[in-house]
């Protein structure tokens, strides 16, 4: 099979894991604010693991491969990480969107409604996530594809969940908000094709691309994550999770690499 056809059902399937997540709102289902902090916690960890194991030691690796210098290797990681968290973060600050906690980010929104903003703000999440997949498959790797599509789709189920849990909060039905949840994991596969297709094209893209979705991916870490978990007095559950979230996938990915 192509292996960008290959990349992008692989981020799909990391992104309908948002849908798998939310499946317990439809049978009324609540989650205490310890359990949510936990489980984003839990995906924080992965992520982390993920940028390090699947994206900066692989895209190091291919550099020195393509230059021969492990300084050459070094100085692209640092310039694709910084490059990816400044790309986010410049999303961040341009793109109106809305968190349900922290409340309106970025531009002014104009007329659009609260949902949009919300949806907004999780498709500047997921989308590096999808990529993060795509450029994984794209350098032919498809085992280190794998590895990554896995741990995403983990850290994607109990965010689905408190996506739809958030939307609940704010009066939308059970079904609405598991259908809403679900669609902001389809833009994964949109960001999977895009990487697949960038790091394809050309072998110099590859150690560039898997440091970018690192860098996206620690900016939404450190941003997002982390202090949404801090929030509400549970550090201890979430600094679990999150330690539990990255051992599982550094063991993933070293037993499936």
């Amino acid at each position: 099979m192509n292996i960008i056809l290959i990349g992008m059902l692989a981020s799909l399937g990391a992104g309908m894991m948002t849908g798998v997540g939310a499946v317990p709102v439809l049978f009324g289902r609540s989650m205490s604010k310890r359990t949510n902090d936990a489980l984003l916690g839990f995906a924080a960890g992965v992520m982390i693991s993920a940028s390090y194991f699947s994206l900066i030691q692989p895209g190091l690796e291919a550099a020195e491969a393509l230059y021969g210098s492990v300084l050459a290797s070094a100085l692209i990681a640092a310039g694709g990480i910084a490059l990816g968290a400044g790309i986010v973060a410049l999303l961040n600050e341009k793109l109106p969107h809305e968190h349900f906690v922290t409340g309106p980010e970025g531009a002014d929104p104009g007329a659009l409604s609260k949902i949009w903003l919300f949806i907004i703000a999780i498709t500047i999440h997921n989308f590096p996530e999808g990529m993060a997949v795509g450029i994984g498959f794209g350098g032919g790797n498809v085992t280190n594809g794998m590895s990554l599509a896995t741990g995403i789709g983990l850290q994607n189920a109990p965010e689905g969940l408190a996506v739809a849990v958030a939307l609940r909060g704010q009066g939308y039905g059970r079904w609405r908000s598991f259908l809403l949840a679900t669609v902001t994991g389809l833009v994964e596969p949109v960001g999977g094709l895009l990487g697949v297709a960038l790091v394809h094209a050309s072998v110099h893209v590859l150690p560039w691309g898997l440091s970018f979705a690192a860098g996206a991916m620690l900016y939404i870490i450190s941003h997002e994550i982390i202090p949404e978990t801090h929030r509400n007095g549970y550090q201890n559950q979430a600094t679990l999770g999150l330690l539990s979230g990255l051992i599982l996938m550094m063991v993933l990915d070293v037993t499936l690499g």
